[in-house]
């Protein structure tokens, strides 16, 4: 079934693939320099840096797909007035494609930093490039012909783990089922018939890898040592993190961002938000985050993901010294300010044996690869707010049952009525108030099996044969990092500001110069709209805080 990506990347490929013009070329020229490539040179090479965006002049380059496994498709092949990038390119990220050229080839090379500078000074063009670049992306995705194979079985709880972080942080894989595929039965085998291998475009082969492991295989990793000093350091991605990203870095701030997950946060998972101003028939929430990720990159703001901030360190914060965020790798960023949007998790409601089934049929989020396993299933799904809602309203389109445990009467309190309206609407979603989990039924190896619930009116129990079970529970905040840096957070631990911190900002916390927006900040609103309204108010008292504030040595 195509899917809205596809039918995009299908009815804009005149977009996708622009010619440039003669004027157009002279304006990209003023940003990079003229090179000259023989015939079967490679430009460059998929898992390697990319050197930048070409502007082909003359000649021809072919552009092809390598996955991990070595096998070759061909994409396309630009001539003179066409370009070879994609959205990674803004970023210096490593390619997703091999280029070679087809016979001598004059093109401009305009590497990352200028890219950035053309876009944002020459608005037209710029509009035209960035949207060909996350089309190219949106097209390597949709293909599955570049970035890394994992091998093994596709519903396994690995497979189904490395699978959401890559499509979480945009990045093309496919998966080869070994049973169906002889080379990878083969590869399998050569490493001690091990459960999932993962195959990196550099020719790396990964056991069984954690995320972070394979973000660095396919070097999505920032691993430089940061000595410089940041006018703001952005610790989390989702929407108020990006918000401050997008609005500190177009006003001239340097300004890097940290998440130990992808960007997007919770929001990211969320299939359809409708309810955000300017998208009148709605917008994933991947995709939302997605283009304000490139937003952030095209305005300069620096990328760290996956990067986990450890520790705060605020003893320079009232002698004008600064402030260091500690990585867990070990690193320090040295930052003249730090906006805490390291958001909240769903809690795990105290069920017996509940950890076993996570990633094996317990999960927090509900995105395809999951709607895609519980296909013409019953599941059950806990929780009362909108990102429940949302998940769902998405699952019944999928699934046989959905049914909704809530403890309440009601979903009234804490849901939009718009998702209301679609829940009672839905055929095959069924509300069970005052209901609560209690068991949960079969092995670790095997997965999820069943669940019983109790209504807290009949103290009746019910079994139920759901292998799929998604947790929207409440929150906690992700505010441990704080801990030490004496950062005021309330008696459920989210982030205290304003007059709360006794602080001179609204979103400042009790220590000068640290600023906290979105979920972690006590008393947000928890919506999207609310979130990317304090990322972006946040900078104007940001701005005030450094200019009462000398530079930091």
């Amino acid at each position: 079934m195509a899917t809205p990506e596809t039918v995009e990347v299908q009815t804009r490929r005149h977009q996708m693939f622009p010619v440039l013009n003669a004027a157009d070329a002279a304006r990209v020229r003023r940003f990079g320099t003229v090179r000259h490539y023989a015939r079967g040179s490679c430009l460059f090479r998929a898992g390697e840096p990319g050197p930048g965006l070409y502007l082909v002049l003359a000649g021809a380059v072919a552009v092809t797909q390598r996955d991990g496994l070595g096998r070759v498709t061909p994409v396309a092949v630009q001539g003179p007035g066409q370009f070879l990038a994609e959205v990674g390119t803004l970023s210096g990220q490593p390619a997703l494609v091999d280029g070679h050229a087809d016979e001598d080839v004059e093109a401009i090379l305009v590497p990352p930093d200028q890219l950035r500078a053309l876009i944002v000074a020459e608005a037209d063009l710029g509009e035209r490039l960035v949207r060909a670049l996350i089309l190219r992306r949106v097209a390597l995705i949709d293909a599955g012909a570049s970035g890394p194979v994992l091998l093994g079985p596709p519903e396994s709880a690995d497979v189904v783990r490395l699978q959401n972080f890559l499509r979480r942080n945009g990045q093309p894989y496919h998966v080869v089922d070994a049973s169906t595929d002889a080379d990878a039965a083969t590869l399998l085998q050569q490493y001690g018939e091990a459960g999932l291998l993962v195959a990196c475009p550099n020719g790396a082969v990964l056991v069984n890898p954690s995320e972070e492991a394979l973000a660095r295989c396919i070097g999505m990793v920032d691993t430089a040592e940061h000595t410089e000093l940041f006018d703001v350091v952005v610790v989390g991605a989702g929407p108020a993190g990006l918000a401050t990203a997008v609005y500190a870095a177009s006003e001239g701030l340097r300004v890097v961002v940290l998440d130990c997950r992808s960007y997007g946060g919770q929001a990211g998972a969320s299939a359809r938000i409708e309810n955000y101003l300017g998208f009148p028939t709605g917008i994933s929430g991947g995709a939302l985050a997605g283009r304000a990720y490139v937003q952030a990159q095209k305005f300069g703001a620096e990328m760290m993901i996956p990067a986990k901030a450890a520790s705060l360190d605020c003893s320079g914060a009232h002698t004008g010294a600064g402030l260091r965020v500690g990585l867990a790798d070990g690193r320090q960023l040295r930052a003249r300010t730090v906006v805490v949007a390291s958001g909240a998790r769903y809690r795990r409601p105290r069920v017996p044996r509940l950890a076993e089934f996570e990633g094996r049929g317990v999960w927090y989020w509900a995105s395809a690869i999951e709607a895609r396993i519980c296909a013409q299933q019953e599941v059950a799904l806990v929780g009362g707010g909108n990102s429940a809602g949302q998940a769902a309203v998405f699952l019944a389109q999928h699934a046989a049952l959905v049914n909704i445990l809530v403890r309440g009467p009601s979903l009234a309190a804490s849901m939009s009525r718009y998702l209301i309206d679609r829940i009672e609407a839905a055929p095959n979603i069924v509300l069970r108030p005052h209901t609560e989990l209690v068991h949960l039924h079969g092995e670790p190896d095997t997965g999820l099996e069943g669940a019983t619930w109790r209504d807290a009116r009949t103290g009746g129990e019910h079994d139920c044969p759901a292998r799929n079970l998604f947790l929207f529970v409440g929150a906690e905040p992700e505010a441990d990092w704080l801990q030490g840096c004496g950062v005021a957070v309330d008696h459920h631990g989210f982030v205290q500001t304003g007059d709360a911190a006794m602080a001179k900002g609204a979103l400042e916390t009790s220590v000068p110069g640290v600023f906290a927006v979105g979920d972690v900040r006590s008393g947000s609103v928890k919506r999207v709209g609310g979130a990317i309204g304090e990322g972006a108010a946040a900078v104007a008292q940001i701005h005030a805080h450094l200019a009462q504030v000398p530079t930091a040595a």
